[in-house]
C-alpha cells in the first residue's frame, strides 16, 4: 500500500467535523430531554468519553505504531479471533456510514428537496465520497484543510448574529435536580465522542507523530466546547421548549433579522451540516476500505472503494427502514453498541497488549541476565 502522509493539524480537521457534524442539529434536543435548562453540561460529561477514547488510540498506536486496529489485533488476541474483531469493527464502520448517509438524505428530502427521491440524494453524496477517498487520506486531508473555515466561520456567524435574541436568564437554576440529568444526557453524546477512536487508522500516517497525542485531545476539546456553545445559544433562545424542537438549531436560525436584509437564514446551518457530513462520510468510508484491505491482505484499497460504496447505499437502507427507526435506534442502543465497539474493546485490547509486553520485557530480562551469569 502506498505510504501517505498527513500532518497532525489535518487529523485534527478531520477529526473536528466528522464528531460536531453529526452532534450540531440534534444534540440540543436530545440533552435538553433530560437535562432541560442544564443541557450545555451534558457535553462536558460526554467528553470524557472521548478523551478516553484517544488516550487508548494513542497507547495502542505506541505498541503499534504501523499498524491499525485490523492488523494488531491478530497479534493481541491471535490470528482467527483478532479476524473476528477485525470483522466485528469492519461491520460495525459500515453499518455506521449507512446509518449517517440515510440520516443526511432523510433531512434533507424532508426539510428542502421534497419531491427528490431520497435513493438520488444518497447515491448523489455516496459518490462525492467515493472520489474523495479513492484519491486517497492525503487528498482528504486537504479537502479538508479547505473546507474546514467554511464549517467553522458560518458556525461563528451564527452565534453572532443570535446574540441580539439571547435570554441569558433561561439557564437559571443551575443544577436544580443535582448531576443525574446532565449526566443521562450525556449518553447519547457520548456514543458520538467514542467515534474518536477512528484516529487509530489515521496515526500511523502522520508525518509528525508526536504530535498525534496533543492534536487529539485539543480536538475532543474543541468538539466539547462547540457542543457547549451551541446548547447555550439554543437555550439562550428557545429556553424549556429546546427539548420539543427536532433540531433546535434550524429553528433558532430563523430569529435572525438584521435591518430586514439577513433574514432566514436556515441555509447557514445547512451547510455547515453537509459540509461536516460529506467530511464525515468521507471519513468513515475511508476507514471501511482501509481496514477490509488490511483485513484481506490486500495491497492497495482502491480497488475496493466502488464494491464497498454500493454496499454502503445498501445498508444506508438495511440499516435504517425509516427516520423513525433511526430516532430510535440512536437514542436506545447507538450509545451503548458505539461506546462497546470503540471504547470498551480497544481497552481490553490494551489490557491484554500491555500484559504481554510487560511479560515478553521480563522474560528477556530473565534470558538477558542467565546469558551474564
Amino acid at each position: 500500500m502506498k505510504t501517505v502522509k498527513i500532518s497532525s493539524l489535518q487529523m485534527a480537521m478531520l477529526m473536528y467535523p466528522t464528531i460536531v457534524a453529526t452532534a450540531i442539529l440534534s444534540v440540543p434536543n436530545l440533552t435538553a430531554t433530560y437535562a432541560n435548562q442544564d443541557l450545555w453540561i451534558s457535553p462536558i460529561f460526554a467528553s470524557i468519553i472521548g478523551f478516553l477514547t484517544v488516550f487508548i488510540s494513542v497507547r495502542l498506536h505506541k505498541l503499534y505504531p504501523e499498524k491499525t486496529v485490523i492488523q494488531f489485533s491478530e497479534q493481541i488476541i491471535g490470528r482467527i479471533p483478532g479476524k473476528i474483531l477485525g470483522l466485528a469493527f469492519l461491520f460495525f464502520y459500515i453499518q455506521s456510514t449507512g446509518g449517517i448517509t440515510r440520516s443526511y438524505a432523510e433531512f434533507i428530502v424532508s426539510s428542502f428537496l421534497f419531491q427528490t427521491p431520497i435513493i438520488v440524494v444518497i447515491v448523489s453524496m455516496v459518490l462525492l465520497c467515493a472520489f474523495a477517498v479513492y484519491g486517497g487520506l492525503e487528498v482528504l486531508g486537504r479537502i479538508t484543510q479547505v473546507l474546514f473555515p467554511l464549517f467553522f466561520v458560518p458556525l461563528f456567524l451564527l452565534i453572532i448574529l443570535l446574540s441580539p435574541e439571547y435570554e441569558f436568564s433561561n439557564i437559571f437554576p443551575i443544577l436544580e435536580r443535582g448531576l443525574l440529568p446532565p449526566i443521562k444526557g450525556a449518553v447519547v453524546p457520548g456514543g458520538w465522542f467514542s467515534e474518536f477512536f477512528i484516529t487509530i487508522f489515521l496515526l500511523p500516517f502522520l508525518a509528525d507523530k508526536k504530535k498525534g497525542s496533543k492534536y487529539g485531545i485539543l480536538t475532543v476539546f474543541a468538539v466539547m466546547i462547540t457542543l457547549v456553545v451551541v446548547n447555550l445559544i439554543v437555550l439562550f433562545i428557545l429556553g424549556n421548549t429546546t427539548s420539543s424542537k427536532t433540531y433546535p438549531l434550524m429553528n433558532i436560525s430563523r430569529y435572525i433579522s438584521i435591518a430586514d436584509f439577513f433574514e432566514n437564514l436556515e441555509s447557514v446551518t445547512m451547510a455547515i451540516w453537509i459540509l461536516g457530513t460529506f467530511v464525515k462520510i468521507s471519513v468513515f468510508f475511508y476507514v471501511v476500505v482501509l481496514g477490509t484491505a488490511q483485513w484481506l491482505n490486500i495491497e492497495d484499497y482502491r480497488p475496493l472503494v466502488w464494491p464497498i460504496g454500493i454496499l454502503i447505499v445498501e445498508f444506508s437502507f438495511w440499516a435504517v427502514p425509516s427516520s423513525m427507526a433511526f430516532i430510535h435506534y440512536e437514542i436506545t442502543a447507538f450509545p451503548f453498541y458505539s461506546v462497546t465497539i470503540q471504547t470498551i474493546i480497544p481497552l481490553f485490547l490494551l489490557g491484554i497488549a500491555f500484559f504481554r509486553n510487560k511479560n515478553r520485557n521480563r522474560n528477556k530480562k530473565k534470558e538477558t541476565n542467565s546469558v551474564y551469569k
